[in-house]
C-alpha cells in the first residue's frame, strides 16, 4: 500500500508545497544564473526512470556553455563555475526536480536517475534499480553519494528497492539534510562529480 498509494501521494503533496514555499528562492537562483551565464538557468537532460521509461530531468545549470575554437564544449572542470560549485555543494541545483516529482517522473526518495545509454550496460541485478521511480535523494546518496564505487551504488540502490518503507524514506530524507549541511560525498576523487559508468568489465 505504501509503495503504490501512500508514497506517490506524499510525493505530490510535499513537492507541491515545496515549490510554493521555495518559489522566491527558485526565482533568485534562476535570475542569478541567467545574469552570470546569459543562458537559460535550467539544465534539461534525458534520464531513465521506472521501467526504463525516458523522461527529461530539470536542474539548475551549474556549468557555462563555453566551447573551444572548434565549437566543442570544454571539459566539465573548466565549465563548472564557482556559483555552480556552491549550488552543487548545497544541493540547490536539485531543487527544480520537485517539478519532476510533481509530474510523476520521480519520487522524493529513490535511486538516482541515470543516463539512458546506461540501460544497455546494466546486468540483471543492476537493472533492478529501475523497478521503482528514481529519486531526488536515495539510499546510495546518504551512504557515500559520488564518493563510492558504481558497484556499491548499485548494491545500495537494489537494497532500497527490496526494503522500501515509510520509515526508511523518512530516515533517508533526514540523513539527506545532514549530508547537505556537512557537504559529504559531493565528488569522486579526480572528477567534478563521479566517473562515468562503463558497465561491467
Amino acid at each position: 500500500m505504501y509503495r503504490n498509494f501512500v508514497k506517490p501521494l506524499l510525493d505530490f503533496i510535499i513537492a507541491l508545497s515545496g515549490i510554493i514555499i521555495l518559489s522566491p528562492l527558485f526565482i533568485i537562483i534562476a535570475l542569478w544564473i541567467w545574469r552570470v551565464d546569459g543562458h537559460s538557468p535550467f539544465f534539461l537532460q534525458k534520464r531513465s526512470g521506472k521501467s526504463s521509461r525516458i523522461f527529461t530531468i530539470i536542474k539548475f545549470r551549474t556549468m557555462t556553455s563555453a566551447r573551444d575554437a572548434h565549437g566543442n564544449l570544454l571539459s566539465d572542470e573548466l565549465r563548472l563555475t564557482k556559483w555552480g560549485s556552491f549550488l552543487r555543494e548545497t544541493s540547490l541545483d536539485e531543487l527544480p526536480q520537485l517539478i519532476n516529482v510533481l509530474k510523476g517522473d520521480m519520487s522524493l526518495v529513490g535511486p538516482r536517475p541515470m543516463l539512458p545509454y546506461y540501460l544497455n550496460l546494466y546486468n540483471d541485478f543492476q537493472r533492478r534499480r529501475n523497478e521503482v521511480k528514481p529519486g531526488i535523494t536515495g539510499w546510495a546518496q546518504v551512504n557515500g553519494r559520488n564518493a563510492i564505487s558504481w558497484e556499491r551504488k548499485f548494491e545500495l540502490d537494489v537494497w532500497y528497492v527490496d526494503h522500501m518503507s515509510f520509515m526508511l524514506d523518512l530516515r533517508i530524507l533526514l540523513l539527506t539534510v545532514k549530508k547537505v549541511f556537512v557537504r559529504e560525498g559531493i565528488t569522486q576523487q579526480g572528477h567534478v562529480t563521479s566517473e562515468e559508468f562503463k558497465g561491467n568489465l
